[in-house]
């Protein structure tokens, strides 16, 4: 089988070298372009999958599947550009944020395969959650195949389209919300007297630690709270004063902004 990336940035270029290991294991081949020769050549040179090619045409023409990673702003320059020799056997995988199917179906064909995702920028370090759907004339095996390139950079689960912006929310924007949070832990540690690299560890330990707890638990991450908050403790003053301060409210309403700003950019 064959792999094509038109575009291997922080996203396509994470799920790419995710996958590239599995793929020479597998005996698949690896296309790419990027506008960037230096980057196409390195890809190259790492992985033993990996094949650069010299135009977005040569990828598309010779991809099995075709992940498309390039910014939201260039969809209306690149699809015109490859739907000639994007034939309805190809799946196409699209990551870009406010991009349709129905968008997608409209430039490259109603007959074509496609599939879109929601990635984020944990792909880089194989713990990703991408959301995934698809149209009509993707079967079943065709969307596994998807979904086996996918969880090799972390968790992939299908969703319907309709629930890409919640995604958006929740996993897509929700890093840098939580980037935020683990750089006021890191500064306030700082500030009662902790070196910066010791509070990094400190700071991100907890968070990754509270996560897995989370995924691995069937506790309810309210009931978790609970279970770290002893009566009269320190955990249950840092919460009370969380809540007074409107932690939960202002978490909700970034949700919300990125939600909102998702369905207002979509075409």
């Amino acid at each position: 089988m064959k792999i094509g990336f038109i575009g291997a940035g922080n996203m396509g270029g994470a799920i790419l070298k995710g996958h590239a290991p599995t793929a020479a294991a597998k005996g698949n081949q690896v296309l790419v372009y990027d506008i960037k020769e230096e980057t196409r050549s390195t890809l190259e040179k790492d992985f033993a999958a990996v094949t650069a090619c010299g135009s977005e045409q040569e990828v598309v023409e010779k991809s099995d599947i075709l992940f498309l990673g390039v910014k939201p702003n260039l969809f209306d320059k690149l699809l015109p550009e490859i739907a000639d020799v994007c034939g309805k056997e190809k799946i196409i995988v699209s990551m870009a944020a406010g991009v349709s199917i129905a968008f997608l179906e409209e430039h490259l064909g109603q007959d074509r395969k496609i599939i879109r995702i929601m990635p984020n920028l944990p792909a880089q370090v194989g713990e990703a959650m991408i959301a995934a759907c698809r149209n009509s004339n993707v079967d079943d095996q065709s969307f596994e195949q998807v979904l086996d390139i996918l969880n090799t950079v972390g968790k992939a689960e299908e969703i319907h389209e309709d629930l890409i912006h919640c995604v958006i929310g929740v996993s897509g924007s929700s890093p840098a919300y939580t980037y935020m949070y683990i750089d006021a832990l890191i500064q306030a540690a700082i500030d009662n007297g902790m070196e910066p690299e010791k509070a990094k560890i400190f700071a991100a330990q907890a968070v990754l630690g509270a996560a897995k707890m989370v995924l691995e638990n069937d506790i309810s991450p309210e009931q978790l709270r609970i279970n770290v908050c002893s009566p009269g403790g320190t955990t249950i003053e840092a919460v009370n004063a969380l809540f007074e301060n409107g932690f939960e409210e202002n978490v909700k309403q970034g949700f919300q902004a990125a939600v909102d700003k998702s369905k207002a950019m979509t075409k």
